[in-house]
């Protein structure tokens, strides 16, 4: 049975759940998305792994295993989503130490955040794609960027967190890059986003 190789698409309010989020992947040659109803906490920590400028002053879980993981020389080589059951999906984690290999199993939304910390492949078996893949389609129906042509990731951090009415349209640059650093360092990641793309605006 043949593995597809995926890649993360994005991540958005879950249409048929409330409280929970829609993790898209997407196949590298091809035209499925195979979207996963994920949590609130996992898909947070997926979006900031992903982020290049936001940085928890704590680890989360992911990242104490990922600290873990390299501190006794251990591997994640890839994950496999190898079943779904009823709408379900169930996932394994392919670890290596010392050239011996080892297979965990793990709830497909930890191993995603995981494989994203280790730049880990992410692989579906044909027959999952099979059965629950979606054409392209799916992004309009999860209010997603419908860009074919490319295949940069569309994920931002506000969707994963509540907006509000904050403005820094008043801050010079200086000062909304101190603020960002605060919001990092008390942890207040939704600010931190807000500040971010502030700042993302004026570049």
């Amino acid at each position: 049975m043949s593995l597809i190789l995926l890649t993360i698409k994005g991540i958005s309010y879950s249409q048929t759940q409330s409280g929970a989020y829609a993790l898209v992947l997407s196949e590298m040659e091809g035209t499925r998305t195979l979207p996963i109803i994920i949590g609130a906490f996992e898909a947070q920590s997926i979006a900031i792994a992903l982020e290049t400028e936001i940085r928890p002053p704590r680890p989360l879980t992911h990242d104490l295993f990922k600290t873990f993981s390299d501190r006794f020389k251990i591997n994640i080589k890839e994950v496999i989503i190898h079943k779904l059951v009823d709408g379900v999906f169930f996932s394994s984690l392919v670890c290596e130490k010392e050239g011996k290999e080892e297979v965990i199993d793990t709830r497909t939304s930890d191993a995603i955040a995981i494989a994203v910390r280790f730049n880990a492949p992410i692989y579906a078996y044909e027959n999952i794609l099979d059965k629950a893949g979606i054409y392209l389609k799916v992004e309009e129906e999860l209010e997603l960027e419908n860009q074919q042509e490319s295949t940069e990731i569309s994920l931002e951090l506000e969707e994963i967190v509540k907006q509000d009415d904050d403005n820094f349209s008043s801050l010079t640059l200086k000062e909304l890059h101190n603020q960002l650093n605060n919001a990092v360092e008390d942890e207040n990641y939704e600010m931190a986003a807000k500040i971010r793309d502030e700042i993302s605006k004026r570049s």
